[in-house]
């Protein structure tokens, strides 16, 4: 008997192998879509930011007072970035992008000078920016304030429908993880049903018979995750080294817990199904094992 449960145990071992193969993958491909999520938001924000709002100056406004106008609105909670642009500056940057732009035939520089604001993300709203336009064009330096209107329009629609398309992956994802960890769990404990009910038949109780898988399917679990975070860094490492502005928009918060999650994920699943397993095939009698 004691011969007919090692040579059970032996025959258990490749499932194991298999169901940790199995569970990584789902975790990995968890993960991409964690990831994915998380970026999207740092997208969506960096789009948002790249909105620049003009504060566009009076002529008779001198430089020292656009410089302790530009000190008192970068204090604002709105402003992520601020930078001023005198005339000379604003033509010189219109001369570089089209070098044919000659102000000599008019004898006189027609641009204005300006202060240009980045705001944070969660500022870039069509009633936030109202706000902000009131607040900062009722200032006696400012001539008006200029944004691209229709481009804010069109990122926050864009920014609606990619978060609505995530939220139905994502819950079509976590069913399609939780039957694939559970059947790969299963399929493996299928193999140890004959050892499961031979320790029942000689006197072991259910809580002796369970723990040893229990515990099996914790470490099993881990070993999958970690398995699982090793294969993201990699595909992280890949994705950076092709598009190197990737770095800036890592969040290091996010993606700890969403590593966390994933041990989190994998250990919970795995114990879960395994212990279900395992007391499935006790309840069940000898000749319906076969």
């Amino acid at each position: 008997m004691a011969q007919s449960g090692k040579s059970s145990a032996k025959k258990s071992k490749p499932s194991y192998i298999y169901s940790i193969i199995g569970i990584t993958l789902v975790l990995l491909l968890l993960g991409v879509l964690g990831l994915f999520m998380i970026n999207a938001k740092k997208l969506s924000d960096y789009f948002k930011e790249s909105i620049e709002l003009q504060v566009i100056l009076r002529d008779n406004v001198k430089e020292q007072q656009a410089l302790l106008l530009k000190d008192s609105l970068a204090v604002l909670p709105f402003v992520k970035k601020i930078e001023y642009v005198s005339k000379e500056a604003a033509a010189e940057k219109l001369r570089k992008d089209d070098p044919q732009e000659n102000f000599a035939v008019l004898g006189f520089n027609p641009l204005y000078a300006s202060i240009d604001i980045s705001l944070h993300a969660r500022y870039v709203q069509p009633d936030s920016l109202t706000v902000i336009e009131q607040q900062i064009g009722g200032r006696s330096a400012v001539r008006e304030i200029y944004y691209q209107r229709k481009l804010v329009s069109q990122v926050l629609d864009r920014a609606k429908q990619i978060g609505l398309v995530i939220l139905v992956i994502s819950i079509l994802m976590a069913i399609v993880v939780l039957f694939l960890i559970d059947n790969t769990i299963r399929l493996a404990m299928f193999s140890n049903r004959f050892l499961i009910k031979t320790m029942q038949m000689v006197g072991a109780t259910r809580w002796f018979i369970a723990k040893p898988f229990d515990v099996r399917s914790i470490i099993n679990g881990a070993i999958s995750a970690l398995l699982a975070i090793a294969g993201l860094l990699g595909l992280m490492y890949f994705a950076e080294s092709a598009m190197p502005e990737l770095r800036g928009m890592r969040d290091y918060v996010m993606t700890g817990l969403l590593f966390l999650a994933l041990i989190v994920i994998g250990i919970g699943i795995s114990v879960v199904s395994t212990h279900r397993s395992v007391m499935k095939y006790l309840k069940l009698k000898l000749d319906d094992l076969y």
